[in-house]
């Protein structure tokens, strides 16, 4: 995969991309990073990329022209017959979720464009942008930190990029339900012990369980994911039982 991301503070990324799992991708050949400031496009001498908005208001607007260059050049030479997706962050965007970055896994080129000041100028929502993505409900001062959180969450699930190749398939949001409980040594810790089932060995025991408390977390936590979630016979009977243990307490 190729990742270009356009900002006017390249910085930023420098230690995000070159530590832990990201580093990991890019030295295994999995993933390609390109981080370009995109003033480097203005074509004034001064190197500004934001105006005055049009009918007047507060706040500056970032220009459409440095920003059509610069996916342009980004472009010109193509890695594929498939076009790249060009993703603006943005809070009035769609509300990243875990199935949005399974499907931007299967790219092959992503473009991210990280703006500052008040806004975008609409052209290039309209002409280069395919997926405007917002990572909550709230503002951030530039699109810098929440390109970041989604190129982690892509990459991680690129093939061979993990140790295990089943290591992201039962994170929590990737099945529908919030992730079990884990534990790991010691079995007793200053009197607080690990469920008898884990360590009994019966693996088909074991696994009930984790369903079972994956169930309960997501009830206890989440509980508009069942909205989505199709329940099996056995599992709507768990979550039967769990609501009336929590009745019971």
């Amino acid at each position: 995969m190729k990742i270009d991301i356009l900002s006017i503070f390249p910085e930023m990324f420098t230690g995000v991309l070159g530590s832990s799992i990201l580093k990991k991708a890019a030295d295994k050949g999995a993933v390609q990073y390109s981080v370009t400031d995109f003033r480097e496009f203005a074509d004034n001498k001064h190197k500004t990329v934001d105006d005055y908005p049009y009918g007047g208001g507060a706040g500056m607007v970032l220009k459409a022209q440095p920003i059509f260059d610069a996916v342009s050049s980004l472009t010109e030479t193509k890695l594929s017959s498939k076009k790249p997706r060009v993703i603006l962050m943005c809070p009035q965007g769609e509300r990243y979720t875990q199935k949005k970055a399974e499907e931007l896994a299967q790219e092959e080129h992503l473009i991210f464009i990280c703006g500052h000041y008040e806004g975008y100028d609409e052209r290039i929502r309209e002409h280069v942008v395919t997926d405007e993505i917002s990572i909550g409900d709230y503002v951030l001062t530039g699109g810098e930190l929440a390109s970041m959180v989604i190129v982690d969450s892509v990459v991680r699930l690129l093939p061979d990029v993990l140790g295990k190749a089943s290591s992201h398939e039962q994170d929590s949001f990737s099945t529908g339900l919030l992730e079990h409980p884990h534990y790991t040594r010691p079995a007793d810790f200053r009197g607080m012990k690990v469920p008898d089932v884990l360590i009994s060995g019966n693996h088909a025991h074991i696994e009930e369980w984790r369903t079972k408390e994956s169930i309960r977390r997501t009830w206890n936590r989440r509980p508009d994911l069942f909205d989505e979630y199709p329940l099996t016979d056995q599992q709507q009977k768990w979550l039967e039982e769990i609501k009336k243990e929590d009745k019971a307490y």
